[in-house]
């Protein structure tokens, strides 16, 4: 039981296991906490002037800001704020002018029928 509760004890804030977010603005970080079985878990580290176009998922994402704020929609999302998508609906456009910290989780994927 401690070997697996030591291998899933991750840091937040550390340096360790920082990637480089493809399809994300240039500078953009993720850190992948969980992905199995097509659900994921991850904090995204948005750099000051980051900005993304509407976009939409086949799943329900939900956002939890650590640190920081964005704009979605117009709308402010300050630190301490929870922001939940639908899947389907697009949103977006995001902007974020001094940075953030986001822990996202994705929703497996669920195929009717299956």
């Amino acid at each position: 039981m401690e070997g697996n509760a030591m291998r899933n004890l991750l840091n937040l804030y550390d340096d360790l296991n920082w990637e480089i977010a493809d399809n994300y603005s240039d500078g953009t970080q993720r850190k992948v906490l969980r992905d199995e079985n097509g659900a994921k878990t991850f904090l995204l580290k948005l750099p000051k002037g980051f900005k993304m176009t509407p976009h939409s998922h086949l799943t329900t994402e939900q956002h939890f800001v650590l640190e920081g704020e964005y704009t979605s929609n117009g709308k402010r999302f300050p630190e301490g704020s929870y922001q939940i998508i639908s899947s389907g609906d697009e949103h977006g456009p995001f902007e974020s002018e001094n940075g953030a910290l986001i822990l996202v989780i994705l929703d497996p994927i669920i195929f009717e029928g299956k």
